[in-house]
């Protein structure tokens, strides 16, 4: 074979592979189309049964409110983009996951905001969430957490006083006896303490904790007075507790 009939041999051959590379990619094009008809929508919001903030009939309000509602329409990648943005930006949402299956189904994954306390200031009335951002107030949303009043800072709500939720969480003792604290400054909370006494009678104590610096000692020394000063203080009942100096508690009518 002559030297021109090995070239066009040689450059047909080429055309041939790049028509089949060609045809493998729109195939495969065809096979993951970039855009994809939406038939139907579901919602899977995780803790569903355990934590009821939101329904489904207000994320389609929403969805129908920015022009985005997908059922019937083709979703674009950027359109299924912003859909999942939109989701995830509703004030009791923690995260949102948006998908496509290839039967046209649309599924939105939702986890849901978990709050750690409630603050109640003079002027608004908010909860910290366990990622410390700031979550609205809602009927419902029921869960049993501390609450804070006074005046509390967002600095301070988010951060030595969320430190304080968390390690209250994993604290049996103290979390069955502590359901509100009071911030008159950062340098005196009040903390007001629940007890149960040998009758079953509740009794109230106002803690003064001073800062939130060191709170784990000082509830400590607080535990073993209460546990190991009954007897001596049986015939006593103090309406204030101060726990801001070491190595002491004292009581005070």
């Amino acid at each position: 074979m002559g030297r021109t009939a090995k070239i066009i041999v040689q450059s047909v051959g080429i055309a041939v592979m790049a028509g089949l590379l060609i045809a493998a990619v729109v195939s495969g094009y065809k096979t993951h189309p970039a855009e994809r008809e939406c038939h139907s929508l579901r919602y899977i919001i995780e803790d569903r049964e355990e934590r009821a903030y939101l329904t489904e009939v207000e994320l389609t309000q929403l969805l129908h409110t920015n022009d985005l509602y997908p059922v019937n329409r083709v979703i674009a990648p950027t359109t299924l983009h912003r859909i999942e943005n939109t989701i995830a930006h509703h004030p009791m949402v923690r995260t949102a996951q948006c998908y496509i299956t290839p039967r046209g189904e649309m599924r939105i994954r939702i986890t849901q905001r978990v709050p750690l306390l409630r603050v109640q200031t003079p002027v608004e009335v908010y909860f910290i969430d366990t990622d410390r951002r700031v979550m609205p107030s809602r009927e419902s949303v029921k869960d049993r957490v501390p609450v804070v009043s006074g005046n509390v800072g967002l600095t301070m709500a988010s951060h030595s006083l969320a430190d304080f939720a968390l390690w209250l969480q994993e604290d049996d003792y103290w979390r069955a006896r502590i359901h509100h604290l009071h911030v008159q400054n950062p340098q005196m909370v009040y903390i007001y303490l629940h007890l149960s006494n040998d009758s079953e009678a509740v009794t109230f104590h106002r803690v003064v904790l001073g800062s939130m610096r060191g709170y784990e000692q000082k509830l400590h020394k607080l535990r073993v007075f209460l546990e190991n000063g009954k007897e001596a203080t049986k015939d006593k009942q103090y309406n204030e507790i101060d726990l801001r100096f070491k190595g002491q508690v004292i009581g005070r009518n």
